[in-house]
């Protein structure tokens, strides 16, 4: 089984036209225009198409609406086999961005965990974090495959306030983990990934600065680990010029011991060329900044035999 994780950046689909379409891989805060929107989407099925994984996360689709306009206009146009089975449940972003699985094997089980609090976890009580408000700013989706649990996530960006956000960051890594706890007989011998965007940049691998600290070191192996040090980034911040790290593919002890030989794969072509430069491999039709498939790389690993 090949897990993929993957942030589309913003993938929505709109009404305010005669004919349906998607919004393009932009923010809302960046002064873009929607000239670039259906090569963008071209893009990221273009980026789907070649990791070509039986098992996507999804982070950044607007609802199932939108993951379904994409799956038939984009994905299967572009080659891929279908995925008969598409999860995007409400989460808690005021943009309705949610995490999303696009699977093509049927799932055992899917759970949202999109409306636990700090009080229903128990967690212990941080400045600016109110007890009775959903501690996950999107959601932390349990969905469980083959066998495999995985729990798809998207944590708060840094942006605007670093340090509050840090806050929110480490608040979800601990409910998280008690779910992990609450959904696994023995989480160091259970078969389960952490998949998705943490928003943990490079710069915090240091454990005593990592809002994300509570997820790992023993608790689980980072398989981006298995990576170069210098071939783990899969963003690039054109404001800063700084390529970071904040998507995951967290393993449990037992997943990871079963398969040492997993090797987590970073694929780029789709990002903007100010990210990678003009020497690396890049999709015909990326652009200098856009168009581009997502400001994210696509990652993905390999789990053979199942």
């Amino acid at each position: 089984m090949r897990i993929a994780t993957l942030n589309v950046q913003n993938l929505r689909l709109l009404h305010d036209l005669p004919a349906k379409h998607l919004r393009g891989a932009w923010d809302s805060d960046d002064p873009e225009t929607a000239v670039f929107d259906v090569i963008d989407r071209r893009l990221t099925a273009q980026l789907m198409a070649e990791v070509n994984a039986d098992v996507f996360v999804l982070q950044e689709v607007f609802d199932l609406e939108t993951l379904n306009f994409f799956h038939d206009r984009f994905l299967v146009p572009a080659g891929m086999k279908p995925y008969p089975h598409r999860i995007c449940i409400p989460g808690n972003d005021g943009r309705g961005l949610d995490v999303a699985v696009l699977s093509r094997i049927a799932a055992e089980g899917v759970k949202s965990h999109a409306e636990l609090t700090p009080r229903d976890l128990n967690l212990p009580s941080m400045e600016g974090v109110k007890p009775d408000v959903p501690v996950f700013r999107r959601d932390c989706l349990l969905v469980t495959i083959t066998g495999v649990k995985i729990f798809a996530c998207h944590f708060k960006s840094p942006y605007p306030n670093p340090a509050l956000s840090w806050i929110t960051r480490r608040c979800e890594a601990l409910a998280t983990r008690q779910i992990v706890d609450q959904n696994c007989a023995n989480p160091n011998e259970d078969l389960w990934l952490i998949a998705g965007d943490l928003n943990e940049g490079s710069e915090n691998r240091d454990p005593d600065k990592s809002a994300i600290s509570p997820l790992t070191g023993g608790f689980s192996v980072n398989l981006l680990d298995r990576l170069p040090a210098s071939n783990r980034w899969t963003y690039f911040d054109p404001h800063s010029g700084f390529h970071h790290c904040p998507d995951a593919l967290l393993a449990s002890p037992a997943l990871a011991r079963r398969w040492p030989e997993a090797v987590p794969t970073v694929v780029r072509k789709g990002l903007g060329l100010e990210a990678t430069g003009r020497m690396a491999e890049h999709f015909p039709g990326v652009g200098q900044h856009r168009p581009h498939a997502s400001d994210h790389a696509a990652v993905y690993v390999e789990l053979p035999g199942i």
